[in-house]
């Protein structure tokens, strides 16, 4: 692939791509407008290249918005081009690809423009669900275009030159760029708008031809499988110390550590991504509860809480999982939910859309109880009672309402201290321990950490066949 720092339209298509496959469509369209003398514009392919080609043997339906012919603007035709893709891709069953470098809507062609731009806007959401749509942003990317890009499935962002907006920066009342550059792939990183920041192009297309190559093409392909060179049977002696940071676990768990992060910057005390199991495509839902780096000093640390931006987080990733029919597994270390009074707008109805969409998948699901799982934060975790397949936790877990020091002060309120530590080891043993949750059936097995990766290769070989059938109606509402 070129490491070149600025690539043209063409050059990011021909990166992108496997070697000389890339077959263009629709290379003469041209604007049909003659409004403001349009017509004496050069508009070479009216600004976008369209057309299909493969990555890693995958086929891919492509289109990149050329900044050197009128900006980039999207006009009648260029939006048309972009559908004809739409249409391509839908009747194969091919991803579509989106790399965005645009100025926004051709002023000169007005409701023109307008109608084509709805018309992608129709094509995007029939797709939805059907095919993985990707979206790059490597220039300007303002107004319906970021629409565009939040309408498809993964967003990627180009660290340096890209920028993504509704209203720029200086449009926002009180700020300047200056001030606040809210078009900044940083600011949109950490705001959980785009699930990849990019050092640069060349770092942004590599990472999707990664993506591609662990998605399966369409809802009906479960093609998203790869040859597993790693041992089924690896033990994770590090595992337990791994609890509190999920995402070096899912690591260590994953075959040759393979793991695909989405939205890293965003709501970082809930880790998702994909990871492999046996060579299958799973997606990875974790608690998290601090960072540490590569020497395990803690850089980090959260309280264990589910928050409104991770259940967000959660959510639209576990849709687009099930969706795409990619088995889920998860790693429950929560205590309850975040106590503030800005959470309080939202959390309700933030853990009501985690809980329905695990709820409401039908992959095959998974949990490992590897910490805390209290409340009914614990329930929205897919939990046993919500739908999940088959259940673990490792013996340290602690399942139930809520601690079993709290729930003994709130039982005996007004008895010795004494009295309070003895029913709160009572507690503990009784309604708090892994092997108690076990007992009432809500946890499948007690299992060592060090064999989590095993169990659960086995465990989604045994659901690979997993058929559910649900009530018919058109869809839900949450």
């Amino acid at each position: 692939m070129s490491s070149t720092a600025q690539l043209s339209a063409r050059e990011r298509i021909i990166s992108l791509l496997d070697d000389n496959s890339f077959v263009e469509v629709g290379a003469f369209v041209t604007k049909r407008s003659t409004d403001f003398n349009l017509q004496q514009k050069d508009t070479p392919a009216d600004g976008v290249i369209t057309g299909y080609g493969v990555i890693d043997g995958n086929l891919v339906y492509v289109y990149s918005q050329d900044a050197a012919s009128m900006g980039g603007s999207i006009g009648e035709m260029h939006a048309k081009k972009i559908a004809n893709i739409y249409d391509l891709a839908l009747k194969v069953g091919a991803p579509v690809i989106g790399l965005i470098d645009s100025t926004g809507l051709r002023l000169q062609e007005a409701t023109d423009a307008l109608n084509g731009f709805g018309e992608v806007y129709l094509k995007s959401t029939l797709a939805s669900g059907v095919i993985p749509q990707i979206t790059a942003i490597f220039g300007n990317c303002g107004g319906g275009l970021a629409v565009l890009a939040s309408l498809s499935d993964f967003s990627f962002m180009e660290g340096k030159d890209a920028k993504l907006f509704v209203n720029s920066p200086n449009a926002l009342t009180g700020n300047r760029k200056e001030k606040c550059d809210t078009a900044q792939a940083a600011f949109q990183g950490k705001a959980g708008v785009v699930d990849y920041v990019g050092g640069d192009e060349a770092d942004v297309l590599n990472q999707i031809r990664n993506l591609i190559t662990i998605l399966p093409s369409n809802n009906e392909d479960d093609a998203s499988f790869d040859e597993c060179t790693d041992d089924l049977n690896r033990l994770l002696p590090g595992l337990q110390a791994e609890v509190n940071d999920s995402k070096k676990a899912l690591i260590d768990i994953s075959d040759n550590n393979y793991f695909f992060e989405i939205k890293a910057g965003y709501a970082k005390e809930m880790v998702t991504g994909f990871i492999r199991l046996n060579g299958m495509t799973i997606g990875a839902v974790a608690n998290r509860s601090e960072i540490a780096d590569d020497a395990g000093k803690v850089t980090e640390r959260f309280d264990g809480t589910l928050t409104t931006a991770g259940c967000y987080k959660a959510e639209s990733f576990v849709r687009i999982c099930d969706a795409f029919g990619i088995p889920v597994v998860t790693l429950t270390n929560v205590n309850g939910y975040k106590a503030t009074v800005e959470e309080e707008k939202g959390i309700a109805i933030a853990s009501a859309k985690l809980t329905y969409a695990f709820a409401n998948a039908t992959v095959p699901k998974v949990n490992v109880i590897i910490g805390k799982a209290f409340g009914t934060a614990y329930v929205t975790m897919n939990s046993k009672h919500i739908g999940a397949d088959m259940v673990f936790a490792l013996p340290s877990a602690q399942i139930g309402m809520m601690d079993s020091t709290l729930a003994a002060q709130i039982m005996y309120e007004g008895e010795a201290l004494e009295v309070q530590k003895e029913k709160a080891a009572e507690y503990a043993a009784l309604q708090s321990s892994a092997e108690a949750a076990a007992r009432r059936g809500y946890v499948d097995s007690i299992i060592e950490p060090d064999s989590v990766r095993k169990h659960l290769i086995y465990t989604f070989e045994m659901l690979f066949t997993k058929r559910e059938t649900r009530p018919a109606k058109k869809h839900g509402t949450i």
